[in-house]
């Protein structure tokens, strides 16, 4: 079995006054549940969902166990999430705002990236995400469902915007927004069509242009620079 694959080696407590926000996303990139246990956790579950090169997410996929001090203290860490990635490298991923990183968190983080460089994975801590970005992500998040597609309107659309021009002008060349409009965000967040996402909030206005050959991963935080969050 993947690990992509694996169900969750601990749950999500939930009681009364909890500050965090557990729950469970549904992936279009799996068509399965994923766990999150903050509103920051389902930001990057967005952001992952929303990358073509991702073809799988597990929450909390396996524990890691190790001694220190002379083999005389334990310590154990359960990463948030591991990612595999169309051409099969995967990466486990840690969501901690900076902010909330204490000294003991910073070396269970440093212990699982040696970990995962010994077996060949990539390890990366993240933090939050930039708020214009994660707005764009919550709003397409909601057309992710390949049901929302509808093929003789998404070739409609391509055609288009093979020129750039405004979001609104766009969908209005092709038909009734009403029916357009739902089809133009699902093909944002397929990576078919791009537009900035980091750079503002999606608009009557924004830019729509056809998606590059190659595209880059959506950034993960404020400081990325626009041209890696082009979907």
């Amino acid at each position: 079995m993947y690990f992509e694959a694996v169900g969750q080696v601990r749950g999500f407590p939930s009681y009364r006054g909890q500050r965090n926000f557990p729950g469970w996303y549904w992936a279009a990139t799996s068509a399965e549940l994923v766990g999150y246990e903050s509103w920051v956790e389902l930001s990057h579950l967005m952001r992952l969902d929303a990358e073509p090169e991702v073809v799988g997410v597990a929450s909390q996929p396996f524990q890691l166990s190790w001694r220190y001090g002379g083999g005389r203290r334990r310590s154990r860490h359960t990463p948030d999430y591991f990612v595999r990635r169309r051409a099969g490298r995967a990466m486990v991923l840690d969501v901690r705002p900076d902010e909330l990183v204490e000294p003991e968190d910073a070396a269970k983080f440093a212990a699982t990236a040696v970990a995962c460089a010994r077996v060949g994975w990539d390890y990366e801590r993240v933090g939050m995400i930039g708020p214009v970005l994660a707005a764009n992500l919550r709003w397409l998040s909601d057309y992710r469902h390949p049901r929302v597609r509808c093929e003789p309107v998404a070739e409609c659309l391509r055609a288009v915007f093979a020129q750039p021009q405004g979001l609104f002008a766009g969908v209005r060349a092709v038909g009734d927004p009403i029916a357009v409009l739902p089809v133009l965000f699902h093909l944002f967040w397929q990576r078919e069509l791009a537009v900035d996402l980091v750079g503002e909030r999606l608009s009557a206005a924004t830019v729509v242009r056809p998606a590059p050959a190659a595209t880059g991963e959506v950034g993960s935080g404020a400081g990325a620079s626009a041209a890696s969050v082009q979907i």
